[in-house]
């Protein structure tokens, strides 16, 4: 029985916080609902005092200890755990393993351990580290940076979507000697004297900085340290790398060497976040490669042209291409960061992502290496805070206040509502009579402090002095504003780019990734709206990060804009099929043309929010038996 498959089940629950029957996690995982059956029975033994997976007439919900069970200890059992513990052993032993003694150690056949010698092998490859074999003993070589990069894999496979777990910390380096309690207090300490050196550190970073220095103490405590014993290249590294040293003795009892470091030193360097202050392109001018700046600058002009996205601005530049040179660097050592918010930030911005994509591209040959997906993802959360500014500012909701006068209450009552509100709403009328014309007032809502006489939700009743209540009636009636603006927006564009010769069902027989995306091309090259070099772009960019953006749908596409115009074709599976590292039952390929823009945006986020939400995929999906099925029922779900 799969871990990897009972983790993924625990995961979704997690992620959803809702029942989901047996049949959705079945389709969503790529089993059968009695698999699903068999996976909560043992993912529930793994926390006998407790429940990680609630049962009921609803299916199936995370329970209070669903997270102690995802984060439980393997059994050892299965071949990744078996692996991983050979690779710790293996790192821990220079003078070889038997494999006869492995065999007995583990109790598992001879023919299992040549098995699993030979994943151990893939697993290593283009780590720097490779598998030496004298008769029955078998040895890793390879420099001991490399050593410890094999080692931070392990810990991220350890960890699989948590930003810092000390317990799987521990597991993957095999020992018990750095306690929950002695990691946790590394890492604030870390933060905290950083920050006194004024450093700004995301949670991520230093995660992954502390991450690293465990890593380092454990392979320095087992006599393999690194032997560089220059000083850091600079006063400021020299500084951290001092931080370092000293927490380390105080919270691991382990003395560091000159060359850790300054290798720890470098790693922790490059994971410092700039804080965002005006004037942001002056302050780092000095600190930037004009190389690098000039590489991030070109490649995000064309991001934003390609894109109609505006962020060609020098201090998104600046900021980006410090942490580009910092990536570099990274990518030099073979030390790259994790993000937890990945999956999150493709099922959410999807648009954003796929930026972030198009940067990652343009940015292989300064870097000298491909991007991974969580790197990518930090690129998404670059663009994502400049577009968030932009919107925040061209985003508003216009608001009409009324409040019959009475000394300065109404000019109060603005000034609250501005305050509280802020850049989301713009206030355009305040109207002191007590009989306006309500139908006339020039707004999207109406914040009103007597009856108007009129149901509707453009009405908001509130109080003349602003109650923390009333503010959350606002917050929810602008929600429904926006929703209604993005919803009629995708209405009217759906309508326009679904074509009935490019709707399929049954492409679980088509074959891989690339092969259904070739068949859905081939419909949309039948109506003359792409070509054959289109679709081979679009699998481009598929290898390069999944357009699986949500567990229901993947949307692959080409990068360039080339359609002779906006369409989309539309797969359906009977069930789900298997798409990057999940599965989806709806494979929408999208074809953007140059003249187009606007429905990158309005399809391409809007899409993905309605197939986010899984009530909505299975009412589509259940009746798209036909193009009009799929059509009346999409339309269905955007109207509410």
């Amino acid at each position: 029985m799969s871990r990897a498959r009972q983790d993924r089940v625990l995961a979704v629950l997690l992620r959803e916080s809702r029942w989901l029957t047996a049949a959705s996690l079945a389709d969503t995982i790529g089993v059968t609902p009695r698999s699903i059956r068999t996976y909560v029975t043992s993912i529930n033994a793994r926390t006998p005092d407790g429940v990680a997976i609630e049962s009921g007439p609803f299916g199936y919900r995370a329970g209070p200890e669903a997270g102690v069970a995802l984060r439980a200890a393997p059994d050892g059992a299965t071949p990744r755990d078996r692996v991983h513990r050979l690779v710790r052993l293996l790192l821990d032993r220079p003078d070889g393993l038997d494999t006869f003694d492995v065999a007995s150690s583990f109790h598992i056949s001879d023919a299992t351990v040549e098995s699993d010698l030979a994943r151990v092998r893939a697993a290593l490859d283009g780590s720097g580290v490779s598998v030496e074999r004298r008769a029955s003993t078998v040895y890793l070589r390879g420099p001991e940076v490399a050593q410890r990069r094999v080692l931070s894999r392990l810990v991220h496979e350890e960890m699989e979507d948590a930003a810092f777990d000390p317990d799987a910390l521990r597991r993957a380096l095999g020992d018990a000697a750095f306690g929950r309690g002695t990691l946790t207090g590394l890492k604030s300490s870390l933060a905290e004297e950083l920050g006194a050196l004024g450093y700004v550190i995301n949670e991520f970073g230093i995660a992954d900085a502390v991450t690293h220095i465990a890593i380092a103490a454990d392979r320095v405590a087992r006599d393999h340290a690194l032997t560089d014993g220059s000083s850091p290249s600079s006063p400021a590294q020299r500084a951290i790398g001092e931080v370092i040293a000293r927490l380390v003795s105080v919270h691991l009892g382990v003395h560091l060497g000159a060359g850790d470091v300054r290798h720890l030193a470098s790693l922790v360097r490059t994971r410092v976040v700039v804080p965002g202050e005006e004037g942001l392109a002056e302050g780092l001018a000095p600190q930037l490669d004009p190389s690098v700046l000039a590489a991030v600058a070109d490649v995000v002009a064309r991001a934003a042209e390609e894109f109609l996205v505006d962020i060609d601005h020098p201090d998104f530049v600046s900021r980006l291409a410090l942490h580009v040179q910092n990536l570099r660097e990274r990518a030099a050592q073979g030390t790259w960061s994790r993000n937890m918010m990945t999956r999150s930030l493709k099922l959410a911005y999807p648009l954003i992502f796929d930026v972030a994509v198009y940067l990652a591209d343009g940015l292989r040959g300064l870097i000298g290496a491909d991007i991974l997906d969580d790197e990518i993802a930090y690129l998404a959360m670059h663009v994502g805070g400049r577009l968030e500014q932009i919107r925040l500012a061209g985003d508003a909701v216009t608001v009409s206040i009324v409040s019959p006068g009475y000394y300065e209450v109404h000019e109060l009552l603005r000034a609250s509502v501005a305050r509280a509100l802020g850049p989301s709403v713009e206030i355009v009328h305040v109207e002191t009579r007590v009989d306006p014309e309500w139908t006339a007032l020039p707004s999207d809502l109406v914040l009103t402090t007597i009856d108007p006489g009129i149901v509707s939700d453009r009405f908001v009743r509130i109080q003349p002095f602003l109650t923390a209540a009333d503010i959350e009636r606002i917050q929810r009636a602008l929600g429904r504003v926006r929703r209604a603006r993005r919803l009629g927006r995708l209405r009217a564009e759906l309508e326009r780019y679904f074509s009935a010769d490019a709707f399929e069902t049954g492409i679980e027989e088509w074959g891989s990734e690339e092969d259904i995306i070739r068949r859905l091309g081939e419909r949309l090259i039948a109506e003359g709206i792409i070509d054959e070099d289109y679709v081979e772009r679009a699998v481009e960019r598929e290898r390069m990060s999944s357009t699986a953006f949500t567990d229901a749908l993947a949307v692959p596409h080409a990068m360039g804009m080339t359609a002779t115009r906006t369409a989309i074709a539309v797969g359906i599976a009977d069930g789900s099929v298997a798409w990057g590292d999940g599965r989806v039952q709806v494979v929408a390929l999208v074809a953007f043309s140059e003249s187009d823009r606007e429905a990158f945006q309005t399809v391409f986020e809007q899409l993905v929010e309605v197939f986010s939400e899984r009530e909505s995929v299975q009412r589509i999906v259940r009746r798209a038996s036909t193009f009009a099925g799929f059509m009346d029922e999409l339309v269905a779900v955007v109207d509410g």
